[in-house]
């Protein structure tokens, strides 16, 4: 659960530390204090999106920390290669002006990608857009994957169908009419023709380019290679390097006797004259192999040139030609051959429709078992929020298109509901007012909830719309919840406020010329008030505080009640 929630330079919160308790944990205040801002903070530590603008005017950098406890996401730390200390861990954001964000998990580094996959694990958070969620048919088929614990078989289904439409895919670009086919084979034939004539050879391109360099430049490069064998092998009218070198050598050979020093100078000297004939080897070698046969430029010109014009058309370097040619010859070979593969292919494909719709036949029944247990279970949780009235349904209708699949399956569903006796069920997005969604999509993750191995569930303000009698089960359906899981509610109702475990209060108030929220857990006395403020506004009377002392203690009575049910 979640035990400790630090924030720092959050919009209007320079500092809080909230720290929550198991079961039922309530956050109130004024419109624009800062609630929400609670709610942001925990999406911001689940991996959420976050701006620049969360961070408070004049501050450098904003930081949401939160500790946890009694965590079971041991095997997903194992993984990822974190430590994992007795179910505690703590995971830190911190915002920086330029937009760098900086996480961490227990001290160490962690990507924003691995807290959202954590995250997803440990805090559910429930806010008012869930009910669009409720309302759009393309999402109900989730819900009741979810529930239902199907996703497994539509797993298996997906892996299936993708195969299938792999295959459609590849028959349908093998297919064509014979004139496509008889232009397609022409315009291959004259490609294949002309690289094979070319006769590429890999490198070919370089070698040419650089034997182009030494031709264009062959004077030069004599006479520097004839100036330089002269000077190191000598000529009829004077004496090399290598000659000179071996008279200094013999020179201080005769002396070696005398000095020990001078004999070692003589063996430099040798070593140097046998380097120095080496190279002049070497030189002789460039000079003679540089002869430049009559036409050889013109040859090659002739050969880079065509090589230019091919790579216009086939490619950047002679690899890139062949490796087109045999691109060539393959998808020639397809068209040719084509009836044969794509009656192959058809087999394939046959087999692989008659797999994914047994599969999906599969699912499709386990799916409607799961909305025959999904509409028993919801029907029930209305009745508890005072919806006993109120029919909901799980529709199915086969999915559109020749084969009746797509990647999520072969079903269509929606949810249906009727909200008064007598009347049709109808899509929930035509019946359902605010008030209604409000319980329905209660009941609706209340259940969820019951398959699900996350800890913390967060509702931010999913109230919206309820009242009066409807306000009292919500308030009470919520407790229940928070007997199994820990809840985070922000609410303005004085219903749920008073059936809270915990109770905080977030207070908006000016300092020094700057606006401040804090955030404060409310003894006995302060919930009273704040529960008479929340039920008559402002003028909080005497008789409000008799009515919010009378509400508190009927909570705490049901909810003792509730606990010796148990």
């Amino acid at each position: 659960m979640l035990s400790l929630l630090h924030i720092e330079n959050i919009a209007v919160i320079q500092s809080a530390d909230i720290q929550f308790d198991r079961g039922f944990n309530v956050l109130t205040g004024e419109t624009g204090a800062g609630k929400s801002i609670v709610v942001d903070a925990i999406d911001a530590i689940l991996g959420g999106r976050t701006s620049r603008d969360l961070i408070r005017t004049g501050a450098k950098y904003a930081l949401v920390s939160a500790q946890f406890t009694e965590t079971a996401v041991g095997p997903w730390l194992e993984r990822n290669g974190f430590p994992h200390q007795e179910g505690e861990l703590v995971l830190q954001r911190q915002i920086q002006q330029g937009g760098r964000n900086s996480c961490r998990l227990n001290g160490q580094p962690i990507t924003v990608a691995q807290m959202q996959e954590l995250g997803r694990q440990l805090i559910n958070i429930h806010g008012q857009h869930d009910g669009q969620q409720l309302l759009d048919p393309l999402c109900h088929l989730s819900y009741l994957d979810s529930f239902g614990g199907t996703e497994p078989m539509l797993t298996a289904y997906q892996e299936s169908y993708v195969q299938a439409a792999h295959l459609a895919r590849e028959i349908n670009s093998l297919r064509m009419d014979e004139a496509e086919k008889a232009r397609r084979m022409d315009s291959l034939d004259y490609q294949i023709r002309e690289l094979e004539r070319a006769e590429l050879k890999p490198g070919e391109d370089e070698e040419l380019s650089q034997r182009r360099q030494k031709l264009r430049n062959a004077g030069k490069l004599m006479d520097g290679l004839e100036e330089a064998a002269v000077a190191l092998s000598g000529s009829d009218e004077e004496d090399g390097a290598v000659t000179l070198l071996g008279r200094a050598e013999n020179a201080l050979r005769s002396l070696g006797r005398y000095s020990e020093n001078l004999a070692q100078i003589a063996d430099s000297l040798a070593e140097a004259r046998y380097a120095v004939d080496d190279l002049a080897e070497q030189v002789a070698r460039e000079r003679d192999g540089l002869e430049v046969s009559p036409g050889e430029l013109d040859q090659l010109e002739g050969r880079l040139d065509l090589i230019y014009r091919l790579r216009k058309k086939y490619g950047d370097t002679v690899e890139d030609m062949l490796a087109y040619l045999e691109r060539c010859r393959q998808e020639r070979e397809q068209i040719e051959y084509a009836d044969d593969r794509i009656a192959r292919l058809e087999v394939q494909w046959r087999a692989a429709v008659v797999e994914t719709r047994k599969r999906g036949e599969a699912l499709s029944q386990a799916r409607k078992a799961a909305a025959e247990r999904m509409q028993s279970r919801i029907q029930k949780e209305l009745t508890d929020l005072d919806m006993p009235k109120v029919r909901f349904q799980v529709d199915f209708a086969p999915k559109p298109g020749k084969l009746h699949m797509d990647e999520t399956g072969m079903d269509e569903v929606q949810f249906l509901m009727s909200a008064n006796v007598g009347e049709d069920l109808k899509p929930i997005h035509k019946i359902a007012s605010g008030g209604e969604l409000a319980r329905i999509m209660l009941a609706l993750k209340n259940v969820l909830a019951e398959n699900d191995a996350v800890a913390t569930l967060v509702f931010d303000e999913v109230d919206t719309g309820v009242s009066g009698r409807a306000a009292q089960k919500v308030a009470r359906k919520m407790s229940d919840v928070a007997r199994h899981k820990q809840v985070l509610c922000v609410t303005h109702l004085p219903q749920i406020a008073a059936m809270a475990d915990v109770h905080f209060s977030v207070e908006k108030g000016e300092r020094d010329g700057r606006t401040y929220t804090a955030v404060e857990q409310l003894t006995r006395q302060r919930r009273m008030e704040e529960v008479a403020r929340l039920s008559g506004g402002e003028q909080v009377t005497e008789a409000l505080l008799r009515s919010a002392g009378e509400m508190l203690e009927q909570a705490e009575g049901w909810k003792k009640r509730r606990r010796d049910e148990v």
